[in-house]
């Protein structure tokens, strides 16, 4: 690695700082629309989204900081990878804090539905561009920290709740009724919306897995894992692949079938 000179970082303290002033306005606009909450939560959902569209504002500000660094220095900028990442976080908590249903699994039509009522003035394109933002995020900051990063296996928690929080914000009654329907006027964001969904939940599913396989020996991220499996199962079921999803089910009984044979084992060595 070439040593870094006085001016080659004075000249990335120039370059960065109308990115640093970027992120301190978004920073000041975070505070300004929670203000606005405080007072008045009639446009809460709108106001929620805006939050979490600031936030991953403020992440693609981080991340081209770090690829400053790393074309001008030749190194990594891990503060503002670090930054980067606690604010992707940022995002998904203010939409699991929307509503309680927000951050479940496992959830049913019944359990969302409150939160789909919450959520009726923001039309489906929203809340996939949104989704699809946030997953983007991810991916480039995963990207930028590098396949051998001290967080690889917390990026699987970040991506389950980044897709919970995805499929429980869309209506599923409404929106597989468009996916159904050539005609409709949401068809096409309906079906990359499920196609996402889709993509995502298997990679979680498997994520999980392999975190349980390969780090932890967790019980818990297994069954995370059988979670995400399940529900993606469902999904398959409202598209009505129905013998695909009866695979998925396969599968997730061979999961659950391998956990349980571990803590058996587990036990037994003690």
């Amino acid at each position: 690695m070439a040593k870094i000179t006085a001016e080659s970082r004075e000249a990335f303290t120039q370059k960065s700082a109308k990115y640093k002033e970027l992120i301190k306005g978004v920073f000041a606009k975070e505070k300004e629309i929670n203000a606005e909450l405080q007072k008045d939560k009639s446009e809460e959902a709108e106001k929620t989204f805006q939050l979490a569209d600031q936030m991953l504002y403020a992440v693609t500000l981080y991340i081209a900081i770090n690829n400053l660094s790393v074309e001008m220095l030749g190194v990594k900028n891990e503060e503002n990878l670090n930054e980067g990442r606690k604010t992707l976080y940022k995002a998904i908590i203010y939409l699991e804090k929307f509503d309680k249903s927000m951050s479940i699994v496992d959830s049913t039509p019944d359990d969302l539905k409150e939160c789909w009522e919450k959520l009726v003035n923001i039309p489906i394109d929203k809340r996939y561009y949104l989704s699809r933002k946030l997953g983007l995020a991810i991916e480039l900051i995963m990207e930028a920290y590098g396949d051998n990063s001290k967080w690889k296996w917390s990026f699987v928690e970040l991506q389950g709740r980044f897709i919970t929080v995805s499929k429980n914000m869309l209506n599923m009654t409404e929106a597989s009724k468009d996916y159904f329907d050539g005609r409709a006027e949401n068809h096409d964001v309906a079906v990359y919306y499920m196609r996402m969904l889709k993509t995502q939940l298997l990679k979680c599913a498997e994520g999980y897995r392999d975190r349980y396989e390969l780090s932890t020996r967790r019980a818990d991220d297994m069954r995370l894992g059988i979670n995400y499996l399940l529900a993606y199962r469902r999904l398959l079921i409202v598209l009505g692949n129905a013998d695909e999803a009866e695979e998925v089910k396969k599968k997730a009984q061979v999961w659950k079938d391998k956990m349980e044979a571990d803590i058996k084992k587990e036990k037994q060595n003690k």
